[in-house]
């Protein structure tokens, strides 16, 4: 069985070219600012965490790099392209899951992937080979011929992630991709993951799962309310936080100004 797909990308931008630049981004829904002058850049070759409490703004900001959703001002740039104005050539380089797993509950596992291939350009003999190859590493071959519709919330995750995987791109974004993942299914797409930063892509994650940003991620950015509060890596934001913080939970309930439990009731 073939190992995840190894990323070969000569047509790599320069060095020092950001794989995501974000400068002063807003985004108004309905006079609610998701998105209120945001500043993020992400190196590229790099795990790069995204995180903040719910409504922060994080899957407003991923719809945007994606070219789902667009910023009322500012500037995005993706792999040294400027997103909208390069929306298909950045689509052409990406790997999504999204949130929401938007996926094609009448085909099977199979078919998704080797239309999601041939979307890519992938010739069909290839895009049959890849999607064979993904679903056996995503230990989903028994489940090929299975309707995606039947498909339990983590096997549709792990379907995604294939599906993000074949056309080998150069940055992914996920929203949440480990969500109702069980155990040996996170372990796989942690490791595939990991691997294709080393092979040189770029990793732009969000999670609510903060032990699992920690373990991975190389550099983390914290918002609320569509602002920056922190960035930075973890030894970093351990020393720009109050004394005695040290994990990235009490980095992140710090910086997000969470109230502490206090108001307890009788009967609990």
């Amino acid at each position: 069985m073939s190992t995840a797909p190894e990323l070969i990308s000569p047509e790599t931008p320069a060095r020092n070219t950001p794989a995501i630049e974000i400068k002063d981004l807003h985004k108004t829904y309905g006079g609610f600012r998701a998105i209120d002058g945001l500043t993020v850049t992400v190196p590229q070759k790099c795990f790069f965490g995204f995180l903040g409490p719910n409504g922060a703004g994080k899957t407003t900001t991923i719809k945007i790099l994606m070219g789902l959703a667009q910023a009322d001002s500012g500037s995005v740039r993706v792999l040294g392209m400027s997103m909208p104005e390069e929306s298909l050539e950045i689509r052409r380089e990406i790997g999504i899951v999204p949130d929401d797993s938007l996926l094609f509950d009448y085909l099977t596992g199979a078919e998704y992937l080797e239309f999601v291939a041939r979307l890519y350009g992938l010739a069909r003999p290839l895009a049959r080979e890849r999607s064979r190859e993904l679903l056996e590493l995503f230990q989903l071959a028994e489940n090929r011929k299975k309707l995606i519709g039947e498909y339990s919330k983590g096997m549709r995750k792990r379907v995604a992630m294939a599906a993000a995987l074949i056309h080998r791109p150069r940055l992914y974004l996920m929203d949440e991709p480990f969500e109702g993942v069980d155990a040996v299914g996170a372990r796989l797409m942690k490791d595939i993951l990991l691997e294709q930063v080393r092979h040189g892509a770029t990793v732009f994650l969000t999670s609510h799962v903060l032990e699992v940003v920690e373990r991975l991620c190389d550099e983390v950015a914290i918002i609320n309310r569509g602002k920056l509060v922190a960035q930075g890596t973890i030894s970093e934001l351990r020393h720009q936080g109050a004394a005695g913080l040290t994990t990235l939970e009490d980095i992140f309930v710090n910086v997000v100004g969470a109230e502490p439990y206090t108001d307890k009731l009788e009967w609990l």
